[in-house]
C-alpha cells in the first residue's frame, strides 16, 4: 500500500483580512444574484441568533451552488454573520475552486468515494450460504483492503463496509449489498470491485466543534444532495453528530440549529422569485448530550435530534407527496376566493401553499375534495391549450363590443415594440451569455439526471449552471468588445496611446451598463408582452374565454367554501392569511415586513400543537410497548447509515460526513444494462470524477 503525505486540520479564528475576502466575494456574488433573482426576500429573520454558536440547516436543497450563497448573503445581511460550509478536500485543492473556498471559510473533508482504487482479482458471494462473506479468486484482501475500508462493485451498484478480513481470498462485509436481481448476478458470476482505505473523520469533527466552540456558524444541507423533488428526502445523520458532539466536548458550548426554508417559484428560470424562511432556533437539552456521551442511548440521541430538525424544516418548507400534488395545490391557491393570494406579500404565499398542502394531506380522501382535484386539473388542461396562464384569465374580456378593446391593444402593443427596441442593443450583446448559458445547463441537467435517483427534471442544476457560465463568459464577452472598440480607437487615431488603457475601461463598464439596462427594460417589456395575449383572445376567441371564465368562477366558488369550511379546524386562530397581514400593516401600499414578531407569535400556538401531538402519539407508542428495536432503529427513513456507524465510544473515526449516493444510484435500477466488467475501471473513474466535479461548488458537499 503506498503511504500517503497526511496534512493535519487544526482549526484557527480567522484573521481580519479573510473576514474582509470573505465579505467582498459574497458582496459580488449578491450582485450577481441580484441580476438573476428578480426578487429574494427573508421571513422570520428576527429568529437568527445574533450572537453563539448556530448550524443552519437548509431544505429543500433545490440548486447546488444558489442555496448556500442566497442563505450566506441573507444571514449577512440580517444578522452580520458569516457561515462556513463543508468542502470536498478534493474540490479544496484545486486552484480556483479551492481559492474561493477558502475565501468562504469552508472546511476541507476527505471522502472515501474520492480514494476509490482497483482491487486485484474479482469477487464473488454466495446469496443462498451467506451475503454477507466474500470470496476472491486471485484477490490480496489482507494487503489491500483495510477494516472499516470500502468495498465498492461496477457501476454505481453499491459499496459496503469491511468487517473483517479474513485472508487474500475471504472477507466479511458490515452488512449485505440491495437484494436485487443484477447484484446477485453479477456476484454469483464474479466481478472486479474497487476499494478504499478507512477516512478517519476525526480531525474534521474536531476542527467543527472548535469552529462552533468559537461561537462560528456552520451551514448544511442535511438531505446530503440537491434535488428538485416536491418533498424532503431524508435527513443525514452528521448535523445531529456535529451539534452532539461539540457540546459533548465542550459542556460550555449551546449550539443551537435554525431551520431554513429555501423556498423558491420556478428557481430554474431567469429573474425568478425566492423566499428564505428562518425557523425558530432548536435549543439542545443538556439531557439529550447526556444520551448522546452514553455509548448505550448515542443512537437514540441522534435520532431524536434528527426527528426535532425534521419537524422544524417541515414548518419552513412546502412539501408534497408528488409533483402533480404540487401543481395542484398552486392552482387551489390561485383560484381560492378568486385573486386573494395576489393580495398578499410574498412571504405570505409560501405560508398559503404550507396550509393548503397541510389541509389536502388531511383530508385528501373526501369526495367532495376527490371531485375538485379532477376539475382543477382539467381546467390547468384548458389553460395549456389556450397557452394562458391563470392569472391573465380574469384580464381577459368576453364582453360584446370588442372595438373598444382595440386601441388598448394597440397601446400595449407599440409600448413593447418602444421597449423592445430600447432592450435589442444590450440584448444583442448579451446574447452569447445568454446562448451558451442555456445550452450548457440544460446538458447538465441532463447530465445529472441520467446519474441521479432523485431528480424528476434535474432542474435543481440549472440555475447553478446558468450563474457559472454567465460568471465565466460574460466577462470575456465584455473585454472582447472593449478591445475591439479600443483597436478602432487605436487605428484612428482618436486618442493618444497613454490613454487607450482607459478607453478600454470605459468601453468595459459601458457594455455592462448597456446589458444592465436592457435587463430592466426587457423586463418591463416581458411584463406588457405577457398581457398582450389575453387581450388578443379577448377579441378573437371570446367564445373560448367566456367558458374558460365560467369555469374559472365556479371552481373559485367551490373551492373557496371547501377551504372556509374545513380550514378554520387546522388554523382556527389565524386562518384568514389577509387579515393576518392587515394587522402586521397599515395598508396594502406598504410594503410587507416578513421579519415581525407579531406574526411569528400568531402561528405559534399551531407548531405548539402539532409538537406536542406528537409527543402525545410517541408517548402512546412506548406505553403500548411498541419499541425501536436496533434492527429498525439502522433502517429508519428519517435516518441516514451514519447513524449505524455511530462507535460506541463515539470516536467518530469512520463515521461518514458526505452523500455517497453516487456508489449506491443504480442499487434499485430496474433499467440498468450490466457493462462487461473490462469497462468497469474506466465507468466507476469517470462517474466518482464528475461527481467531485459537480462538488466543485462551495455547498454540494454537505454532511450526511
Amino acid at each position: 500500500m503506498s503511504t500517503k503525505k497526511e496534512t493535519h486540520l487544526i482549526y484557527e479564528k480567522p484573521k481580519w483580512y479573510r473576514l474582509a475576502i470573505y465579505d467582498s466575494l459574497l458582496w459580488f456574488l449578491s450582485i450577481v444574484f441580484d441580476c438573476f433573482f428578480r426578487e429574494i426576500k427573508p421571513r422570520g429573520a428576527f429568529k437568527i441568533p445574533r450572537e453563539g454558536p448556530v448550524i443552519f440547516v437548509a431544505a429543500p436543497h433545490h440548486n447546488q451552488f444558489v442555496d448556500p450563497i442566497i442563505l450566506m448573503n441573507q444571514v449577512n445581511n440580517e444578522a452580520h454573520r458569516r457561515i462556513s460550509f463543508l468542502i470536498a478536500a478534493k474540490s479544496y485543492k484545486l486552484k480556483a475552486v479551492g481559492t474561493m473556498a477558502k475565501c468562504q471559510l469552508s472546511i476541507p473533508v476527505v471522502r472515501p468515494q474520492d480514494n476509490l482504487v482497483s482491487g486485484s482479482g474479482k469477487i464473488f458471494i454466495d446469496f443462498d450460504k451467506d451475503p454477507l462473506v466474500v470470496i476472491g479468486k486471485g484477490t490480496k484482501f489482507t494487503t489491500e483492503c483495510m477494516v472499516k475500508g470500502l468495498l465498492a462493485l461496477p457501476q454505481s451498484l453499491g459499496a459496503i463496509e469491511i468487517a473483517e478480513i479474513v485472508s487474500d481470498t475471504e472477507l466479511k462485509l458490515r452488512k449485505e449489498f440491495k437484494n436485487s436481481d443484477k447484484i446477485k448476478k453479477l456476484l454469483s458470476q464474479g466481478t472486479s470491485f474497487k476499494r478504499a482505505d478507512k477516512v478517519d473523520q476525526k480531525e474534521v469533527y474536531q476542527m467543527v466543534f472548535d469552529h462552533l466552540k468559537d461561537d462560528g456558524c456552520l451551514g448544511i444541507f442535511p438531505e446530503g444532495g440537491s434535488h428538485d423533488r416536491p418533498d424532503l428526502l431524508p435527513l443525514k445523520a452528521g448535523v445531529a453528530v456535529m451539534a452532539l458532539g461539540a457540546m459533548d466536548h465542550y459542556p460550555e458550548c449551546n449550539v443551537k440549529i435554525v431551520p431554513c426554508g429555501m423556498n423558491y417559484f420556478n428557481a430554474h428560470k431567469f429573474r425568478s422569485r425566492a423566499v428564505v424562511e428562518f425557523g425558530d432556533p432548536i435549543e439542545i437539552p443538556k439531557e439529550l448530550v447526556k444520551k448522546y456521551s452514553n455509548p448505550e442511548t448515542n443512537r437514540e440521541a441522534v435520532k431524536e435530534l434528527l426527528d426535532l430538525i425534521t419537524t422544524g424544516l417541515k414548518a419552513v418548507t412546502v412539501t408534497c407527496e408528488d409533483y402533480e400534488t404540487l401543481m395542484l395545490i398552486q392552482a387551489v391557491r390561485r383560484l381560492y376566493a378568486g385573486n386573494f393570494a395576489q393580495q398578499l406579500p410574498l412571504p405570505l404565499i409560501v405560508e398559503m401553499n404550507r396550509r393548503l398542502v397541510i389541509g389536502y394531506e388531511h383530508f385528501k380522501n373526501i369526495p367532495k375534495v376527490q371531485e375538485i382535484k379532477e376539475r382543477v386539473i382539467t381546467y390547468n388542461k384548458f389553460l395549456k391549450t389556450l397557452h394562458l396562464p391563470d392569472h391573465h384569465v380574469e384580464s381577459c374580456s368576453d364582453r360584446t363590443h370588442k372595438i373598444t378593446l382595440l386601441p388598448i391593444f394597440f397601446i400595449r402593443l407599440f409600448k413593447v415594440v418602444f421597449l423592445f427596441i430600447l432592450a435589442l442593443p444590450g440584448a444583442i450583446l448579451f446574447s452569447p451569455v445568454f446562448y451558451s448559458s442555456k445550452l450548457i445547463s440544460k446538458q447538465k441537467a441532463k447530465e445529472a439526471l441520467a446519474n441521479s435517483v432523485v431528480k424528476i427534471k434535474a432542474n435543481d442544476v440549472i440555475a447553478t449552471w446558468k450563474i457559472l457560465v454567465s460568471l465565466g463568459i460574460a466577462p470575456v464577452v465584455y473585454s472582447f468588445y472593449a478591445t475591439i472598440g479600443t483597436y478602432y480607437c487605436s487605428t484612428h487615431d482618436y486618442f493618444s496611446h497613454w490613454k487607450l488603457f482607459w478607453v478600454w475601461i470605459f468601453l468595459y463598464i459601458c457594455g455592462v451598463l448597456v446589458t444592465y439596462s436592457a435587463l430592466i427594460t426587457g423586463e418591463q417589456g416581458m411584463d406588457l408582452l405577457k398581457s398582450i395575449r389575453p387581450l388578443y383572445l379577448s377579441i378573437t376567441s371570446g367564445s373560448s374565454i367566456k367558458e374558460l371564465k365560467k369555469m374559472r368562477h365556479e371552481l373559485s366558488e367551490e373551492i373557496t367554501e371547501l377551504v372556509n369550511t374545513y380550514g378554520p379546524q387546522l388554523f382556527p386562530n389565524d386562518f384568514n392569511l389577509l387579515e393576518l397581514q392587515k394587522s402586521l400593516n397599515i395598508n396594502n401600499d406598504v410594503n410587507y415586513v416578513d421579519s415581525d414578531e407579531e406574526e411569528d407569535r400568531k402561528t405559534e400556538e399551531l407548531r405548539n400543537r402539532r409538537i406536542a401531538k406528537r409527543k402525545a402519539e410517541k408517548k402512546k407508542r412506548e406505553q403500548e410497548g411498541i419499541v425501536e428495536d436496533e434492527e429498525s432503529l439502522k433502517h429508519s427513513s428519517s435516518m441516514s447509515d451514519g447513524v449505524s456507524l455511530l462507535n460506541s465510544d463515539n470516536s467518530l473515526s469512520n463515521l461518514p460526513m458526505f452523500s455517497d449516493y453516487v456508489l449506491h444510484q443504480n442499487a434499485k435500477n430496474p433499467d440498468l444494462v450490466l457493462e462487461p466488467q473490462s469497462n468497469f475501471a474506466s465507468r466507476i473513474n469517470s462517474t466518482v470524477n464528475m461527481h467531485a466535479a459537480v462538488s466543485l461548488l462551495p455547498h454540494q458537499d454537505v454532511l450526511h
